[in-house]
Formats: C-alpha cells, sequence, structure tokens
C-alpha cells in the first residue's frame, strides 16, 4: 500500500485527490471519491454561496471521511464562498485562477488545509510564502484552464523549489502516471479527467460518451489570445471558437462567445454549442466505473511499477 505525506496529513488512505471540476464536481462524486480512500473535492466554479453551501452538506451527509472545496479565485463570488469554507470547516481548500492571499488567514484559523493549484515555479514559491499545506503542480495535459509548461517538466521544478508536499497533476489517468509522479518527487496526484466516467459522475450522457470515445489527438486548447488558455474536446463549439479567436473577433465579444458553454455540456450534452473539457489523458479513460473503484484501480496498479523500478537498476 502506498503511504506518502500527504495521507498522513489530510487522513486519507490514498495520495489520490479528484480534481475540482466546475459544474461537474458536486457533493455526490466529492463523497464518493472520498469513500473510496480518496480525497473528493466540490467544485465552486461561478456558484453562489448557498449553492456551495448546499453541495458542502450533501458531501457531508453522504461520508464522514475528509473532503474538500476547490473555490475558482475568478468568480464573482470567491469572497462569499471562501467564507463558507470557513463556516463549514471543510478538510481542505484548493484553489485556481488567482491569489488565495487574502483568505489564508481565515482559513488556518478554521483548521483547513490550503493546497493551491500552480502552473509555475514563481507561483509555487508565492503560495510557499503565503503559508500554503501543499502545492498541486498542474501540467499544461490537463482539461480546463491550463499553463504552459508539461507535468514532466513542471513537477520536478516545483519540488526544487519548495519545501512542501507536492501533488502532480495534467495527464495522470492509471496506475504508471501515479508511478510516473512519484518518481518526479511528487507524494500525490490529482486526477479529474478520469473522474468523468465515474457512476457518481453528473455529466450528461452524451459528454460521457465522447469520453470514452475519445483518442489521442481529441483535445484542443482555446482561449490563448485572451491570456487564459482551456483544453477540452475538439467539437463544433471549439472550431467555431477558434476561428473566431484567430479571425479578429473583438476580445468581449469572445469572452461572450465563451459565456454558458461548459453549462450546456454538463447539463445539456449540447454537441453544437458546448464545450466539453477534457484533458489529453481523456483517450485512456474507456470504461465506466464507481469512483471508489477508480481509486482502486489507479493506486493498486501504481504499485507494481514503483516495486519494480529497481529492475532497471546495475
Amino acid at each position: 500500500m502506498i503511504v506518502s505525506p500527504i495521507c498522513e496529513m489530510l487522513g486519507i488512505r490514498y495520495p489520490l485527490f479528484q480534481g475540482g471540476m466546475a459544474w461537474i464536481a458536486d457533493g455526490k462524486l466529492a463523497a464518493a471519491v472520498s469513500e473510496g480512500g480518496g480525497l473528493g473535492i466540490v467544485a465552486a466554479g461561478n456558484a453562489p454561496a448557498e449553492v456551495v453551501r448546499e453541495q458542502i452538506r450533501i458531501a457531508r451527509s453522504l461520508t464522514n471521511k475528509p473532503f474538500g472545496v476547490n473555490i475558482m479565485l475568478m468568480s464573482p463570488y470567491a469572497d462569499e464562498v471562501a467564507q463558507v469554507a470557513a463556516e463549514e470547516k471543510v478538510a481542505v481548500v484548493t484553489t485556481g485562477a488567482g491569489n488565495p492571499g487574502k483568505y489564508m488567514a481565515m482559513w488556518k484559523d478554521a483548521g483547513i488545509k490550503v493546497i493551491p493549484v500552480v502552473a509555475s515555479v514563481a507561483m509555487a514559491k508565492r503560495m510557499e510564502r503565503l503559508g500554503a499545506s501543499a502545492l498541486i503542480a498542474e501540467g499544461g495535459e490537463s482539461g480546463g484552464h491550463v499553463g504552459e509548461l508539461t507535468t514532466m517538466v513542471l513537477v520536478p521544478l516545483i519540488c526544487d523549489a519548495t519545501s512542501l508536499p507536492v501533488l502532480a497533476a495534467g495527464g495522470i489517468a492509471d496506475g504508471r502516471g501515479v508511478a510516473a509522479a512519484f518518481m518526479l518527487g511528487a507524494c500525490g496526484v490529482q486526477m479529474g479527467t478520469r473522474f468523468l466516467s465515474a457512476e457518481e459522475c453528473n455529466i450528461h450522457p452524451a459528454y460521457k460518451e465522447k469520453i470514452l470515445k475519445a483518442n489521442d489527438l481529441s483535445t484542443t486548447v482555446t482561449g490563448k489570445r485572451l491570456g487564459h488558455p482551456v483544453r477540452s474536446l475538439r467539437t463544433p463549439f471549439a472550431r467555431a471558437y477558434t476561428q473566431a479567436e484567430y479571425g479578429g473577433m473583438p476580445d468581449e465579444e469572445l469572452e461572450k462567445l465563451g459565456q454558458g458553454a461548459l453549462r450546456k455540456a454538463v447539463q445539456e450534452g449540447d454537441a453544437e454549442h458546448g464545450c466539453f473539457l477534457a484533458g489529453q489523458i481523456a483517450a485512456m479513460v474507456n470504461q465506466v466505473q464507481p469512483a471508489a473503484e477508480i481509486v482502486k484501480d489507479v493506486m493498486d496498479g501504481a504499485e507494481p511499477y514503483l516495486k519494480g523500478a529497481a529492475a532497471w537498476v546495475r
């Protein structure tokens, strides 16, 4: 059995987080992952504070094990959601798309471990100075908002640059990916795309089907011109957005073009107007399973590779 400092820090069985996927990672999915021994995460996204509180309480009604909340700091509701996380005393807050500095004292006073998602060494160092408990180094292979560096490059750079425990994210869907993350210096992983195929995941059946049929070239990145690139499946919407992005559409209109597209994918399965977020690893997701089974399969699958690593050393 794999044990790491992350397990000891959070009181979880496996050093595996479920990614905070907006409109997708609700209380039911988070609880299922936590029940399976990982750390489930409720995604706040752009939801109002009371909606997030409701999902936290749904998760708490389904598990007595630790779980977290992911807060997108660009959200207009970020201040209120940060307060809700403190009031509900969730075990962990993960953050993205901004600097959580102004909330850190409040969260620490509530006994919350703060584990930001970072995509650069500079951001990792800043989060360490602010008092983060650990870091999630997310490479550009991941779905949703992405940075420039790959997981293979980013993880060892951040492990070398900080003294905090590091979890690797981006391009991880099975035991081989977990083993590779540990070899790069990480002491845990975060997976998002693999959980899109979980039985407890609430996405529209059409979304799930697209993930199961994805191949190695099924994803693309849009939004670079606006400074916040996003990885998603190649769909009519993604193609139309790319044409608009490089066809001279004004920034304000381009922003509007993307509004509501994720909701249309998640809730309606709208292949024409929906943005189906997914990482490159979607090509390796090929069956629907309970979330707990996914956690166990991935972690059990890593052990033979870690134990067998010595075979290559003479």
